[in-house]
């Protein structure tokens, strides 16, 4: 028998019941839940499936087209996407050590709803919604990623990735800001109104990145350019880029390298990132001058400002009394370990920050300056931990040259300016699923000073399974 010391817990058998099936549901990971066991199996062999349903509903509450004579029309609109993805992990599928690192992903998509920016009326790099572009059902990229477990004595030193890919999902990339739902922070994030740039773009090319530190790193891509590559009527299948005629194709190159530094005691991670793209697809000036291409900068800088304390565990039982005295053998407390306690993993709740600012020269491009700035965070309702708030506010600046080529074709109204404002509070209800109400004010839609501003309120929902 077990004595029973003093101030310690007695080893007893467990007695504890397992909990029920529903119970397991909730507090796993996706709402289609394990499959029997089939879906661990299944990752445990390399074959991991994801899938996520997102909607959204958007109440214009006033301003927007509405505001310029149209009356007696509805005043809401929902929009919602679907998508399935799969991924391979060779090394586990083949069981082979040597494949170690080599990975394949693909996913399908389908998107429909009515376009809330009927009623809102702002340009499509500040519309409400980012579920907008590729409609219906779409073929997403495919590819292989290949990244060295362990090079010149560095994790992860090289990665090499390619297929039929979109270089929205590797560069620029702001996982924070994808809180947001207006389409000018979440997605476009200003590039897109200037080139082909958000979630629907896919394309033959690959990119090579090097990470010599955890602190730094430096990538570049190659992508084919396509005309009209978002359009919903080629599903993603474009292949052989325009249909209409294949000549007209040209060359993406993107590059940026960054710094992700953890600061101080705390370890804030952060992210500063310096990027530039040359879009080769031949375009010609607000004066008429023809170009081979676009080109454009962007500097990224995401931190953490502040992280709450992480939370003390205790450390396994030690043996012994709690009190000091001698035990049933003999052997005094002072033979055995005392309890300690151990820290836990830094917590991710706290104050996140995120900032971007992008610019492309005026002669060619609709949004030569634009930038956004927000702030999150993460837990800040006591026994809320997983919950986000977010606040953010973005700004593009219309070409002065656009202007005054409009000026001289006699044109007497100009965008000049945009603006959006967002407020979100995310309340995680599950670890697969969330509901989010959120507030938008968009500023000057479509940058004419013609529509009122536009006021919205809405709620976004998101379920993997």
């Amino acid at each position: 028998m077990t004595p029973a010391y003093s101030g310690s817990v007695v080893a007893t058998s467990e007695t504890k019941e397992s909990s029920s099936a529903l119970e397991q549901w909730w507090n796993g990971k996706y709402a289609s839940g394990n499959w029997f066991g089939v879906r661990d199996t299944l990752e445990d062999h390399g074959v991991t499936f994801d899938g996520k349903w997102r909607g959204t509903f958007y109440g214009i509450t006033g301003g927007g087209v509405d505001a310029t004579g149209r009356h007696n029309v509805a005043r809401g609109a929902f929009d919602e996407e679907i998508v399935l993805g799969m991924k391979l992990d060779f090394a586990k599928l083949f069981n082979s050590e040597a494949l170690e690192g080599l990975t394949a992903y693909g996913s399908v998509r389908y998107r429909d709803g009515y376009n809330p920016n009927n009623y809102v009326g702002a340009s499509s790099l500040f519309q409400p919604s980012r579920y907008q572009s590729g409609t219906e059902w779409r073929l997403m990229p495919f590819y292989l990623t290949y990244t060295t477990p362990e090079l010149f004595g560095v994790k992860d030193f090289l990665t090499i990735s390619g297929g039929w890919q979109n270089p929205y999902e590797f560069f620029l990339d702001s996982p924070d800001s994808k809180l947001f739902t207006n389409n000018s922070i979440g997605t476009a994030k200003g590039l897109g109104a200037n080139i082909s740039w958000g979630s629907s773009y896919a394309a033959w090319g690959g990119f090579l990145k090097v990470k010599p530190t955890d602190w730094y790193y430096a990538m570049a891509g190659l992508y084919e350019a396509i005309p009209e590559a978002t359009v919903y009527s080629n599903h993603g299948l474009d292949f052989a880029g325009y249909a209409q005629d294949p000549n007209q194709n040209g060359l993406f190159a993107v590059a940026e390298t960054g710094l992700t530094p953890k600061i101080g005691a705390s370890k804030l991670p952060g992210k500063y990132v310096v990027g530039s793209y040359y879009y080769g697809l031949e375009n010609t000036s607000y004066f008429g001058q023809t170009y081979d291409a676009k080109y454009g900068f962007y500097w990224q800088a995401d931190q953490m400002l502040f992280r709450e304390p992480a939370k003390e565990e205790s450390a396994p039982l030690a043996k012994g009394p709690g009190d000091g005295k001698a035990v049933a053998d003999g052997k005094s407390f002072k033979e055995y370990k005392t309890v300690e306690t151990e820290k836990a993993k830094l917590s991710d709740q706290g104050l996140y920050m995120i900032n971007l600012v992008t610019y492309a020269p005026k002669y060619d491009n609709v949004t030569p300056f634009f930038f956004y700035s927000g702030l999150i965070y993460k837990g800040l309702i006591p026994t809320r931990d997983q919950d986000q708030l977010g606040v953010a506010f973005s700004y593009g600046n219309y070409s002065y040259y656009k202007i005054e080529a409009e000026n001289e074709a006699g044109t007497s109204v100009h965008q000049t300016y945009e603006a959006a404002v967002e407020i979100d509070y995310r309340v995680q209800l599950t670890k697969f699923a969330y509901v989010q109400p959120f507030w938008q004010y968009i500023i000057r839609p479509n940058g004419t000073g013609l529509v009122e501003n536009a006021n919205i309120l809405g709620l976004h929902m998101g379920v993997n399974f």
